[in-house]
């Protein structure tokens, strides 16, 4: 299914070669602009994705028209310093508080998220082959509160993602978060611990957590290329019509990875003249 969805999703642009039937009475165009139809059939096969699509597009607009200027590291106090939501030392390859080196800029809600794997000394996040999500180095590992806080939502009924390779994601997915927990650490700052593993989740709603505190495993759930942690925070319990916020941390230890260019060829811009409290994409980091 997953191949057909691919060569179907490529097909439809086939449709474009018709468009001369808008000055053309010749039936060839007609046929040609019926691939098209692959399209339709591809939204079936994927309905799930987008319809969270459209909420995102949808989730951009609402945002746009509630706040004047999104939130930034320069017009946002944090409540609460956070801690990495996780043990040892790992590597943020999507993140940080500048356009350069953001997760999604354009996407507001995820503009200022990270994403963290564990790296070895040779730029890899795997052993093995890495076609089995057993065979990345954080999979599985524990994910931590970061934070004192209540829990607001979990989610657990997400599949571990198929692991495609070339960085592309499963589209036989559910939900792009996969399983997740969601924290309420003050008004208007949530965490959200997204891609998580299934049957891992080891808190529920409504129930207090502390700093530090166990909440799930790592995992390969939802719209991801591999094994990894998705940690952002948001100013609401809406994950598509709530800003992302800056992330403030405290007695974390970050550093440039030696060996960066060898899992990821984007140029790493520094962001040690911003502040100490951020980190950046191609920094390791732990908690001290």
């Amino acid at each position: 299914m997953r191949k057909f969805i691919s060569v179907i999703s490529k097909l439809k642009y086939l449709g474009l070669l018709g468009l001369p039937m808008l000055f053309s009475d010749m039936v060839i165009w007609k046929h040609i602009f019926l691939f098209w139809v692959f399209g339709i059939l591809e939204i079936v096969l994927i309905f799930p994705i987008f319809i969270q699509s459209l909420q995102q597009v949808a989730g951009l607009v609402y945002i746009a028209v509630k706040y004047k200027s999104a939130p930034d590291k320069d017009n946002f106090t944090p409540q609460i310093l956070y801690s990495l939501p996780f043990e040892g030392t790992w590597v943020a390859v999507n993140g940080g508080v500048i356009k350069e080196t953001s997760h999604s800029w354009d996407m507001i809600p995820q503009r200022y998220a990270y994403d963290f794997i564990m790296l070895d000394e040779n730029g890899k996040s795997f052993s093995g082959n890495g076609v089995s999500v057993s065979d990345y180095y954080c999979y599985g590992k524990k994910i931590l509160a970061p934070a004192d806080g209540v829990v607001v939502k979990v989610k657990d009924n997400c599949k571990d993602s198929k692991i495609m390779g070339n960085g592309k994601t499963d589209p036989l997915i559910k939900d792009i978060r996969g399983n997740y927990v969601l924290i309420r650490h003050a008004e208007k700052e949530y965490t959200l611990l997204a891609h998580l593993m299934p049957g891992s989740i080891a808190v529920s709603a409504g129930q207090s957590v502390k700093r530090e505190q166990p909440v799930a495993m790592c995992g390969n759930s939802g719209n991801t290329s591999e094994p990894h942690l998705h940690f952002q925070i948001q100013n609401g319990k809406n994950f598509f019509v709530s800003a992302g916020l800056p992330i403030h941390f405290q007695n974390i230890k970050a550093i440039s990875f030696p060996n960066y260019a060898l899992y990821d060829k984007r140029p790493v811009k520094s962001e040690t003249s911003i502040s100490n409290t951020f980190i950046s994409r191609g920094q390791c980091v732990n908690n001290i």
